[in-house]
C-alpha cells in the first residue's frame, strides 16, 4: 500500500467517524508514521484538502453512486473521498495512478470485496468528470458558490442574506486561503526585532504584523516542535486579531484581572505581559484539561501571576463580586471568523448552534459583569462575524444594565486602523485581511 495515502485515509476516518480535530489527528499520525518530508507534506495536503472539501466531495460522490453516501462503508467512503479530491483538485497525479492506489488501499485495509466498487466509481469519475459540473445560472448562484467554495449551503445562504452575495463570496475565498502562522512576542523576555532575528536564524521567513506591535507573521517555517524561539518561550502562537483583545483590556501592573473563558491562554498570557507580570490574573474555564493548557503556556513563557480556576463564567460574579479591575469575556462562539484555520469546523457548524449561542453569551456577560468594580472595565470578544453573537448581545446587555457604558473600543487598538473611531470593533476577513473578530469595551460607572 501507499503509506502516505493510507495515513491520510486513517486520519480522515478519525475526523469523520470519531470526531477528531483534523489538526490534532494529523499531528498525532505524522509523529507515529515514518514518512519522508515529501510524504509528510503530501499527507498534510491530502488531509486538509479533503476535510475542507468534505460536503462538496459528498455532492460529487453522489453523481457516481446510486446508494446513499452515508451507507457506504466508512473506510471505503474515505478512500473514495481521497480519490475524488485528487481527481478534481490535484492535477499533479495521473488519474490512472489515483485509481490504482485507491484500489490497493481498499484491498490492503481489509475491504478486498469492495475494491471493484472503488475502482468503478473512480474510473467513471475520471472518464466522465462532466457529471460533477457544479450548477450555474441565476437560480443556482448560492448553491454553486457553496459547492465551488466548499462551504455548507445553509451557511453561504445565511451570509448572502446578511452581507450580500459579493461579500459572502469574498468571505468564502478568504476561508480557503492558506493561513499564515502568527506569533506574539513574549515581551517579558525579548523585543520583537530580536525575536524576528532569532526566528530567521532558525530558518523561518518572518514579517511584521500591521495589527499588533508584538505580532510577527511567519510565512515559511519547519516543524513547530523544532522552532527554537517558540520552544524556549520567547513567543506564543496567537492570531493577529486575537492579539488586539489584551490591548483593548489595557491592564495595568498590580491590578486584579479576571479572564473568564481563558483557555488555551493566549490572551491570558498577553494580559500578563502587558502587566509586566505584576498583579493578579485569575484564568477560568470549565474544563480541567484546558486549565492545564493555560498553566503549560504560562510556565513556558515564564509568567507567575496567573492563577487557574475551574469556573463557569456565568457564576464569576458570585465568586468575585465587585473585585476585578478588569474582566475579559472571550465568549464561546460559532467561530465563523476563523474557519480558514480549522478546515473541519465549517462542516461541524449548524444553524441551530448560531441561534442558541447568543442566549448563553448574554448569560455569561451578565454573570461575569458582576465581578467588575466601580470604574472597572469589561471587555467582550468573539472570533465570529455573526451580528447576533456580537453587536446584538452587547446592545441587549447595555439596555438591561445602565450601570455600564460603551466606550470607543477602536480608540484602544494598539496601531492605527480604519476602526479607530468604532464604538464596537468588528474585523471582517474580506475587508481587513485578517481573521474575523469582534471586540467591545465597556466601563462600569463609578
Amino acid at each position: 500500500m501507499d503509506k502516505a495515502r493510507e495515513t491520510a485515509v486513517r486520519i480522515l476516518y478519525e475526523v469523520h467517524e470519531n470526531g477528531a480535530y483534523a489538526n490534532v489527528a494529523l499531528a498525532r499520525a505524522l509523529r507515529q508514521a515514518k514518512l519522508s518530508e515529501q510524504d509528510r507534506c503530501f499527507v498534510t495536503e491530502l488531509v486538509y484538502g479533503a476535510v475542507k472539501a468534505g460536503g462538496t466531495l459528498d455532492w460529487i460522490l453522489r453523481r457516481y453512486v446510486k446508494r446513499p453516501v452515508r451507507k457506504i462503508q466508512p473506510l471505503v467512503r474515505e478512500i473514495l473521498h481521497l480519490g475524488l479530491y485528487q481527481l478534481f483538485y490535484l492535477d499533479k497525479v495521473p488519474a490512472s495512478a489515483i485509481c490504482n492506489t485507491s484500489v490497493e488501499l481498499a484491498k490492503g485495509m481489509g475491504m478486498k470485496g469492495l475494491s471493484g466498487f472503488v475502482n468503478g466509481v473512480l474510473r467513471t469519475a475520471a472518464r466522465e468528470p462532466q457529471r460533477a459540473a457544479f450548477p450555474e445560472g441565476k437560480g443556482h448562484a448560492t448553491e454553486g458558490l457553496a459547492l465551488r467554495s466548499q462551504h455548507p449551503e445553509w451557511l453561504v445562504r445565511h451570509w448572502v442574506r446578511t452581507f450580500g452575495f459579493e461579500a459572502a463570496e469574498k468571505i468564502c475565498a478568504f476561508d480557503n486561503e492558506q493561513p499564515v502562522l502568527s506569533v506574539r512576542t513574549n515581551t517579558l523576555r525579548i523585543g520583537r526585532e530580536e525575536l524576528k532575528a532569532a526566528l530567521e536564524q532558525s530558518g523561518a521567513v518572518v514579517e511584521l504584523s500591521r495589527w499588533a506591535p508584538e505580532g510577527l507573521l511567519i510565512t515559511k517555517h519547519g516543524a513547530l516542535d523544532e522552532l527554537a524561539p517558540l520552544q524556549q518561550g520567547l513567543c506564543q502562537v496567537q492570531d493577529e486579531s486575537s492579539m488586539l483583545v489584551a490591548h483593548v483590556v489595557r491592564p495595568q501592573p498590580g491590578e486584579f484581572v479576571l479572564d473568564c473563558c481563558a483557555a488555551p491562554g493566549g490572551k491570558t498570557t498577553h494580559l500578563a505581559a502587558l502587566m509586566h507580570d505584576e498583579g493578579r490574573i485569575v484564568a477560568g474555564d470549565v474544563y480541567d484539561h484546558k486549565l492545564l493548557r493555560i498553566e503549560e503556556n504560562a510556565s513556558r513563557l515564564g509568567i507567575h501571576i496567573i492563577e487557574t480556576q475551574r469556573l463557569d463564567a456565568r457564576e464569576a460574579g458570585e465568586y468575585y463580586a465587585g473585585m476585578a479591575d478588569r474582566v475579559l469575556i472571550d465568549a464561546p462562539c460559532s467561530g465563523l471568523g476563523v474557519l480558514r484555520r480549522k478546515p473541519d469546523a465549517r462542516w461541524r457548524k449548524t444553524q441551530q448552534e448560531i441561534e442558541t449561542l447568543p442566549h448563553l453569551q448574554l448569560e455569561i456577560l451578565e454573570g461575569a459583569s458582576k465581578a467588575v468594580k466601580p470604574g472597572g472595565v469589561l471587555v467582550y470578544s468573539t472570533c465570529t462575524i455573526e451580528l447576533a453573537e456580537n453587536q446584538a448581545v452587547v446592545s441587549r446587555f447595555l439596555e438591561e444594565h445602565p450601570e455600564f457604558e460603551l466606550e470607543t473600543t477602536g480608540a484602544f487598538l494598539p496601531l492605527p486602523s480604519i476602526h479607530q473611531q468604532a464604538k464596537m470593533v468588528q474585523l471582517m476577513p474580506q475587508v481587513d485581511g485578517t481573521d474575523g473578530f469582534f471586540i467591545c469595551r465597556m466601563k462600569r460607572k463609578g
